[in-house]
């Protein structure tokens, strides 16, 4: 999108001013909320151990620290202690606040210094309903016992985020007047924000423009994982729902990063001046998404993690896009580097505060609703300038519309006619690659077959083989089921083969396979018998629609034809005979047919039992199903 100098300025100009009066009227309106010295210097001799819970004789190793606390991504249990003194001289009762709503198992135990006696002891974390707070606050707060000059207090603390610890002992009259102020300004900054997302999510029902719809989503979603953050949505929004207050951040900040770089693509317009960088940011938003579901599966401990390395890579890739394109002329980028800038400094400064890598000179939830006020208002002026930008283009091409349509009509006829001439040889073409497409197609359905009837052929007999038995057997059986009809198989073996294989040579004993093979195969009369070798020097046969006797007499035939025909190695006679076991039976229920199969093996083995050179036939009676 290209505008002319002037304007670029003046738009300049606005961002710059924009920018710095929301800078400076933020830090003005927050700085009271964020001196609370007086507050935090009343927590005395701050000492913290990771030995949990606390037993009463039992030393722990205690290491002095700062308050406020930041111990940055550990989940381990922690208890903190510290002292309270004065406490006599506030009639009017103290409040104790854990500045930090994120924390999800807190126990609070005041104990009397002298006697250790435990005074009080209060629960809280949103781990428990809002409703069982001891009080219904978003900030974490509980009671002072009165009536105690002083009073040692631990705090047992088990979190799976970061681990901070703002802790902060108020009067509750001060208490009161810093929440109200501070309420006040909460309900303004997300006014703003509703009231943007609202702007736009009109500005989509009249344009159906996807960038404000997208825009609108981002907006509420981050406004929604600012609010899970300062406690405000637990207590308003969801006060019964702890189990999704303990992903709620998770959820929505991950949302909010999936629909900033989906509005990203959009608004930088990326696809047509970098494919591979739009690729990349629909792979990103993807994954934003898939991270969405994944929330409410893994805890949250390896989420913010995920989430942290996952955020710093997307959002620098982001700001880079976004110079990479202003270097290219677009305008729009240039606008949006510098909001998103905005946004990567405040949010890459909470994160370092988060994780207890850089103290902020302000709370760090104070830096990402500045950052987030910032760029939202600056989004809103780059989406309204964009939109301005489309309209005068819009304008400008129906002014040239009807130049264009002379220089066109023209062009059209020039084109029908080239497109005639492609068409002419884009048939040919296609007529010719077609007909060379269906001579390779016929030749590989011919080798096709052709290597099927190698995969099923035995290599030394030519006969099928064990694979085309295996296949038929089972093609058979149920033919059998199917039609109730009579299924035999035979089970033959060459006698003392071994013998002949020691005696005349390992050639010899091949020949004796190829001839009984042959001899098998010549004595079948019906298209549907089947002679296979199975194995060595045995043979299967598959006899379908073909009863015990029937079966028996066939077989007889292949026996004593083997018998009257020797096999001639290098001029010499040798005699051979067979043994066989034939079996019948109807199939009747799913892999019969293999305890058939079974069952004529063993009858040739009883075949060579009784002397060989002799068939065995028997109808096979299973167990019934």
């Amino acid at each position: 999108m290209q505008i002319d100098v002037g304007t670029n300025r003046r738009n300049d100009a606005w961002l710059i001013a924009i920018t710095l009066v929301v800078v400076v009227l933020f830090l003005v309106v927050v700085k009271p909320f964020t001196n609370v010295d007086a507050q935090q210097s009343r927590i005395e001799n701050l000492v913290y151990t990771t030995t949990t819970p606390y037993e009463p004789g039992v030393d722990a190793e205690w290491t002095p620290l700062a308050n406020p606390v930041n111990l940055g991504m550990d989940n381990r249990p922690h208890q903190f202690r510290f002292t309270l003194s004065d406490l006599q001289a506030d009639s009017e009762g103290m409040l104790l606040e854990v500045a930090y709503p994120l924390i999800d198992h807190l126990t609070v135990r005041y104990e009397e210094p002298q006697t250790g006696v435990t005074v009080l002891e209060l629960d809280g974390g949103d781990a428990l309903p809002f409703d069982e707070w001891v009080i219904q606050h978003p900030s974490l707060l509980f009671p002072v016992p009165n009536g105690y000059d002083a009073l040692t207090v631990y705090l047992e603390v088990r979190t799976s985020g970061v681990l901070r610890l703002p802790v902060r002992l108020w009067h509750k009259t001060e208490f009161i007047e810093h929440t109200s102020m501070l309420s006040h300004l909460l309900g303004c900054f997300y006014g703003i924000l509703l009231a943007i997302g609202a702007t736009n999510f009109f500005l989509f029902l009249t344009t159906r423009s996807a960038p404000f719809l997208l825009y609108t989503c981002y907006v509420v979603s981050l406004s929604l994982t600012l609010a899970a953050l300062n406690g405000q949505a637990f207590a308003y929004l969801w006060p019964h729902w702890e189990w999704f207050e303990q992903r709620a951040v998770a959820i929505f900040a991950n949302a909010a990063i999936m629909f900033a770089i989906l509005f990203s693509r959009l608004l930088m317009n990326v696809k047509d001046y970098s494919g591979w960088m739009d690729r990349a940011l629909k792979i990103m938003g993807a994954l934003f998404g898939l991270n969405i579901f994944i929330s409410l599966i893994l805890p949250y401990t390896y989420l913010i993690k995920v989430f942290l390395v996952m955020l710093a890579v997307v959002v620098t890739f982001i700001f880079v896009v976004g110079i990479s394109l202003t270097r290219q002329g677009n305008i729009i980028a240039r606008y949006y580097s510098f909001a998103w800038g905005i946004l990567l400094v405040s949010g890459f400064s909470a994160s370092l505060d988060n994780l207890g890598l850089f103290s902020a000179p302000v709370l760090s939830n104070y830096l990402l609703m500045l950052g987030a006020l910032v760029e939202t208002l600056l989004l809103t002026f780059i989406v309204a300038i964009s939109y301005r930008i489309q309209r005068e283009q819009a304008d400008f091409s129906q002014q040239s519309l009807f130049e264009q349509q002379k220089v066109s009509a023209q062009a059209q006829e020039d084109l029908v006619a080239i497109q005639q001439q492609y068409a002419d040889e884009l048939e040919y073409k296609v007529q010719e690659r077609t007909l060379e497409l269906e001579i390779a197609l016929r030749e590989l359905s011919e080798a096709n077959q052709e290597l099927e009837r190698l995969n099923s052929i035995d290599s030394l007999t030519g006969i099928r083989n064990r694979r085309q038995f295996d296949k038929r057997l089972i093609a058979e059986g149920r033919r059998s089921r199917r039609e109730q009809t009579v299924l035999s198989l035979a089970m033959i073996d060459i006698d003392h083969f071994k013998a002949i294989n020691d005696r005349h040579g390992h050639a010899a004993g091949d020949a004796c396979i190829c001839h009984v093979a042959n001899l098998l195969q010549s004595a079948l009369r019906r298209s549907s018998d089947d002679v296979c070798r199975y194995g060595g020097e045995e043979f299967g046969i598959i006899l379908p629609n073909t009863d015990s006797e029937g079966a028996r007499q066939v077989i007889e035939t292949m026996r004593i034809l083997v018998a009257e025909k020797p096999v001639y190695v290098e001029g010499e006679a040798i005699p051979i005979t067979v043994s066989a076991g034939v079996a019948s039976a109807i199939i009747e229920r799913e892999a019969q047919e293999l305890e058939l199969l079974k069952y004529a093996d063993d009858l040739l083995y009883q075949a060579k039992e009784n002397g060989r050179n002799q068939v065995v036939a028997e109808s096979y009676i299973g167990e019934q199903s």
